[in-house]
């Protein structure tokens, strides 16, 4: 057998089963309409002492065809057509529409899975050494947490009606309607919050991700995940209102708490579908040492890059990036930025923005001064110079192609 894979397409097997006196070979079946097989019918006699060499010429005369073969789907197709920029102008418009219990958490979840650091990864020539160039550890695959990456979501709880809605919705895609990722995504929320007799906006910041799911990897994998959620009934049931109090609730110092200075004391939350999921910190310290003193799991079993406490911490100088978290509430009661922070969170291509308190911290810079609840992605690197110069090859590339009507051979005469 002979595996065509020459190409990133997913091209045939073709299988050599007989080599005749003639010296013709025949062949097993390649494309499912036979097209491979007419073409084969039309090759010249292969020579039994070189069928390889000419099943290699077979190749090169069968690429265009096979490179034109399209596995995608019609709403594949549609979601590979928005890059970063389009997700992010989706994003914008959907915000306004996803129930504040979301709202940051949905920012957090996308930024948790860049399209661009997915892109570059499936583009790479060499996928496993490109990730050893961005520093990449732990889970960063989309397609190996389907059914877990959106557990911090309250939209979780209807990860399976969701996933579900969203395959129908692939199957029936019908391109020539033209309606735009944002309507369709309000459009299967909508269908979701119908049937379940909830509010859409609980139902939209789930259903983008399931969206971009998709596209990262594939609406074969997708269907294939069992769509199962990952929190029991007891927390499932929570309502939203029960979560944003628990978000705004800060530590009672005691009655007379307001006199106390550097002995205050707050409770950071690691992971809301835990209960047991807390440490304490003093007032003013950084969240990955507060972190280090939570001695209550063997942390490392559970997470290698979780060396001292529950958040990975390495180099606490912001010089890894392995801290990284995303605040999904009280955002306003950790210190600004400053400007090593900014500057290296940008460098590890996490957030780029000039907000003094973003969702997207690293913890060993970020002081609390206050109870705050935030999330743990299961990855780390440092891909954002990287991403930055493809973004800039790629400007490049475009603004030197020839524009409509230019002759790029004619000279200007003065």
């Amino acid at each position: 057998m002979f595996d065509l894979y020459s190409t990133q397409l997913p091209l045939v097997k073709l299988n050599v089963s007989e080599v005749r006196p003639s010296g013709r070979a025949t062949f097993d079946g390649a494309l499912p309409d036979g097209r491979a097989s007419d073409t084969l019918a039309r090759c010249p006699p292969f020579e039994t002492h070189n069928v390889a060499a000419r099943l290699h010429v077979l190749i090169n005369l069968e690429i265009s065809l096979l490179q034109a073969m399209n596995t995608e789907t019609p709403f594949e197709t549609f979601l590979n057509q928005h890059d970063e920029e389009a997700w992010s102008a989706t994003l914008v418009t959907l915000l306004r529409s996803i129930h504040e219990v979301d709202r940051n958490a949905t920012q957090i979840w996308f930024a948790f899975y860049p399209l661009p650091l997915f892109r570059a990864l499936e583009q790479s020539a060499d996928r496993d050494k490109l990730t050893q160039q961005l520093l990449l550890q732990g889970d960063y695959e989309l397609k190996d947490r389907i059914d877990s990456s959106h557990a911090f979501l309250y939209g979780h709880r209807f990860w399976p009606q969701v996933k579900q809605a969203v395959e129908q919705h692939a199957e029936a895609f019908n391109q020539t309607l033209r309606a735009s990722l944002a309507d369709q995504i309000l459009a299967v929320a909508h269908s979701v919050a119908r049937q379940l007799k909830k509010d859409d906006s609980l139902l939209v910041g789930i259903t983008a991700a399931a969206f971009m799911t998709i596209q990262q990897t594939g609406l074969p994998a997708f269907k294939e995940a069992p769509g199962r959620i990952s929190i029991d009934s007891k927390l499932a049931k929570k309502s939203p209102e029960q979560i944003l109090r628990s978000r705004a609730k800060d530590d009672s110092q005691g009655l007379f708490g307001f006199l106390k200075t550097v002995d205050k004391q707050f409770t950071v939350t690691h992971d809301e579908n835990d209960d047991k999921a807390k440490y304490k910190l003093n007032d003013g310290q950084d969240l990955a040492w507060g972190a280090a003193d939570d001695r209550s799991r063997d942390w490392i079993a559970l997470d290698p890059r979780r060396m001292e406490g529950p958040i990975p911490v390495e180099c606490r100088s912001a010089s890894c990036g392995t801290c990284w978290v995303g605040v999904l509430g009280g955002a306003e009661k950790l210190a600004d930025v400053g400007a090593r922070e900014g500057k290296k969170i940008k460098e590890f291509g996490y957030i780029d923005t000039a907000e003094p308190k973003p969702l997207i911290r690293l913890a060993c810079q970020a002081q609390a001064h206050g109870a705050v609840s935030v999330v743990i992605p299961p990855w780390n690197g440092q891909f954002g110079k990287y991403l930055r110069a493809l973004k800039e090859e790629k400007n490049t590339a475009v603004s030197l192609e020839p524009k409509p009507n230019e002759d790029v051979s004619a000279e200007t005469v003065q």
